[in-house]
């Protein structure tokens, strides 16, 4: 698409609704306005307007316009918004209009923010943080995505560059007196202490990053143990609805059975898996037992379920975060930790005491996650090429300045390219066909 046609979409939802907004960008953006037969509001303003079709004059809609004049608009050119009454008929009736207007073609996925990208209104982890904003679905996600996309992560980046440009500066500078040793150790003794604190901020970025990803994705929460301990009813009453099937018949869940909640915030991927013994003689069940097996390696959270009246003859592979010790109404139960919980599935015992300990684990697993700066698989492999770059400097002491120069450069490109400044063609496609149409 040239980026000086002008662009249209329906950036809300679409359906029926009570208001439609239609975004149009580009250097046409008024004279489509023009076209409908309207003044053009003032800059930001909302002025009321009938729109006109330029076929038989008639009102189409009567609808509020905005105008945005560039740069100062979302994409950085000119944008006008059309707040239309919600009826898909009106919508397609402006379509209509549109595609019988010069210079005016539908927008494709991500266009609009791409044009943000262009003229330097978004950064790339601003982009991401949009994308990510958008497909937010708890509340850990939306705080997660609202730093990256206010620009706040982008700051931690950009100062992170600025050191590594200002350690290249020291060594560059020094390069011309290299025959001086005594200019030589200078730089050394100015440079390596910027590169050794950079490299403990990075490292400890990069450790964070697991609790982003754990936010990002959604905590991987594995139920299991015996058959016939009460798996699936624990996965029905987390989820809040009959999610698995319930029977007194060993062997009923033969694969795993999935369900997504919010708990405390953080999105849990609920896994009830096949009740984990030695002794089945059926194929079937010995498939969904390896799969069991497999998800408990996965795991970000085991609940193991055990009940009294079930003999237990295979024990977790791990450590169980949560121990559920069920049918309480069939005799004392010894609990052995905090993090176990003697409950009644069938009379709702102790579920209220469960759910408090399944959120203290869950908070603890997402703890400061929402603050992470080191998101994404492409941030994590800069941050750690970054990393390695300056091991490189610090592991040999006598390094010539020309090759710390070097190392440095690297790492500056590896972190320019991070915010898209840099060497980033290659991951405009992917990371903007993350969009819907119309944003």
């Amino acid at each position: 698409m040239n980026r000086r046609s002008t662009i249209y979409a329906l950036s809300s939802g679409s359906g029926r609704a009570g208001i439609a907004v239609i975004r149009v960008s580009g250097p046409a953006a008024c004279d489509v306005v023009v076209r409908l037969g309207c003044a053009v509001p003032k800059p930001r303003v909302a002025g009321l307007r009938n729109l006109l079709s330029a076929s038989d004059g008639r009102v189409i809609d009567q609808a509020l316009v905005f105008w945005f004049p560039g740069p100062h608009s979302a994409t950085g050119e000119d944008v006008v918004e059309l707040h239309v009454h919600g009826s898909p008929a009106v919508i397609e009736k402006v379509f209509s209009e549109f595609r019988l207007m010069e210079h005016l073609v539908p927008a494709e996925a991500g266009a609009f923010t791409r044009r943000a990208f262009a003229n330097n209104v978004l950064d790339l982890v601003e982009v991401e943080g949009l994308a990510d904003l958008l497909a937010a679905e708890s509340e850990a996600q939306r705080l997660l995505a609202m730093r990256q996309f206010l620009g706040e992560a982008s700051t931690v980046y950009e100062s992170w560059r600025l050191k590594l440009l200002e350690a290249l500066a020291m060594a560059e500078a020094s390069i011309d007196f290299i025959e001086e040793p005594d200019v030589v150790a200078d730089a050394h003794s100015r440079v390596l202490p910027v590169v050794v604190a950079l490299r403990a901020e990075l490292t400890a970025a990069l450790q964070q990053s697991e609790q982003a990803a754990v936010v990002r994705d959604g905590l991987r929460v594995v139920i299991a143990g015996p058959p016939n301990v009460g798996k699936s009813s624990l996965l029905n009453w987390l989820a809040g609805r009959d999610v698995a099937i319930v029977a007194d018949v060993a062997g009923t869940t033969r694969d795993v059975v999935e369900a997504v909640v919010r708990i405390g915030g953080a999105r849990l991927v609920l896994a009830d898996t096949a009740g984990l013994r030695t002794d089945s003689s059926d194929d079937i069940e010995k498939l969904g037992i390896a799969k069991a097996e497999s998800r408990i390696g996965d795991a970000d959270i085991l609940i193991w379920v055990t009940s009294p009246d079930v003999d237990a003859k295979v024990g977790p592979a791990r450590t169980p975060d949560i121990h559920v010790l069920n049918k309480i109404d069939l005799g004392s139960i010894h609990l052995r930790n905090e993090n176990s919980c003697a409950v009644s599935l069938k009379s709702g015992e102790g579920l209220s005491a469960l759910h408090a300990v399944l959120l203290d684990v869950v908070q603890k697993r997402s703890k400061l996650g929402d603050s992470a700066v080191v998101v994404r698989d492409r941030h994590v492999f800069a941050v750690s090429q970054t990393i390695r770059k300056l091991n490189n400097i610090l592991a040999t002491g006598d390094l010539g300045l020309e090759v710390v120069a070097e190392e440095l450069r690297s790492a500056v490109r590896l972190m320019s390219s991070i915010t898209g400044r840099l060497d980033v063609e290659d991951l405009l496609g992917k990371i903007f066909s993350e969009f819907c149409i119309g944003k």
